[in-house]
């Protein structure tokens, strides 16, 4: 009977040092990941703050093939929340805070463990802007962990940010791929015969090497708009690049960069910076959203629809496309709007 009580004093010993021990490890806890995405940083907070979009690049989505997820009214913005439910890990959900729109996010992610009530930590993103329409995204977690939690974090091979710190790297490289894809999405569409109203506009004229021609018109769009703005000249429409000359088997080609006007303007005879007029004409219109680079798929597109409905382009009037949205006005490749006007007879 002494043995048992011995033993049974010692076990209880051990206990309350063991708790003791416990109880004196600071719970307070706080990890983050960061990465530089070739991405802008209005692309990226919209992705993050939209739960639909986790499924797409949130790392644990992988570790479980029963996830079961549920969102709230709400699944973007303040009070926006989702869930899930899964037998082979532990469920949770999380919900927005509070959002500075494109530059940060907070939530509360709050997950039942076992022999662990449910507990509650604060994840945090910050978007930093950077030069050349990149962003550095910060994915953190910061906490305080009560006695169950730090008694079954000894009980496992690694701490809490030892197991976490992997996942959040593998989830910024994987929220790197989705925003890439998804600047990559564009569509081109056939609008059909129309009749373009013409009108004045400003314009600047060159010639080069067609791989020349997006860096060329981007300068001399600049210039121009400058110009009218200066001169304080009404704009009635977006800017446009009108092609004089195209030769693909020469590589070459004449154009020139235009901002419409309200009417004709006289400019100085030294002024590389001249006016002129556009004719009201009947034209095929097709229209890309996305990147510039499906520009020739969008033109050839074009010509296609107009050799399929029997119609002929007219060759003594030029051809244009109009940017209604570019990289001034939206970040996001796949966001941009080009009109393209075939003229025809």
């Amino acid at each position: 009977m002494k043995i048992i009580k011995y033993l049974f004093f010692l076990l209880l010993i051990l206990i309350i040092g063991g708790s003791a021990y416990v109880a004196m490890i600071d719970g307070k806890f706080q990890l983050e990941e960061s990465r530089v995405i070739d991405a802008p940083d209005e692309l990226l907070f919209n992705t993050v703050n939209e739960y639909k979009t986790w499924k797409k690049w949130n790392p644990w989505m992988d570790n479980s093939d029963d996830l079961i997820l549920g969102y709230g009214n709400q699944t973007s913005g303040n009070e926006a929340s989702y869930s899930w439910k899964s037998e082979t890990q532990e469920d949770g959900k999380m919900k927005t805070v509070k959002v500075a729109p494109f530059s940060s996010i907070e939530q509360k992610l709050s997950i039942v463990l076992p022999v662990v009530d449910e507990i509650t930590n604060d994840v945090y993103w910050n978007f930093e802007r950077l030069e050349s329409n990149k962003t550095k995204v910060t994915w953190g977690i910061k906490g305080e962990q009560g006695f169950m939690e730090k008694l079954f974090w000894m009980t496992k091979d690694s701490t809490m940010s030892e197991s976490l710190r992997p996942m959040y790297k593998e989830g910024l490289e994987k929220l790197d791929s989705y925003a890439k894809e998804k600047m990559k999405e564009y569509s081109i569409n056939v609008d059909g015969v129309t009749e373009h109203q013409g009108g004045f506009y400003m314009y600047m004229a060159t010639a080069s090497s067609i791989a020349e021609i997006s860096q060329k018109t981007e300068q001399m769009i600049l210039s121009v708009v400058s110009y009218v703005q200066q001169n304080k000249l009404p704009q009635t429409g977006m800017p446009f690049t009108l092609y004089n000359e195209y030769n693909e088997a020469q590589g070459t080609a004449i154009y020139s960069t235009g901002v419409p006007i309200r009417e004709e303007v006289i400019t100085p005879s030294d002024s590389n910076i001249l006016c002129s007029s556009l004719p009201k004409q009947r034209v095929v219109k097709i229209t890309l959203n996305g990147d510039y680079i499906n520009l020739k798929e969008a033109w050839e597109t074009g010509y296609k629809y107009i050799d399929q409905n029997g119609l002929e382009a007219n060759p003594e009037s030029s051809a244009f496309e109009v940017y209604r949205s570019n990289a001034t006005l939206q970040p996001n490749p796949a966001a941009w709007i080009t009109e393209i006007y075939i003229p025809i007879k």
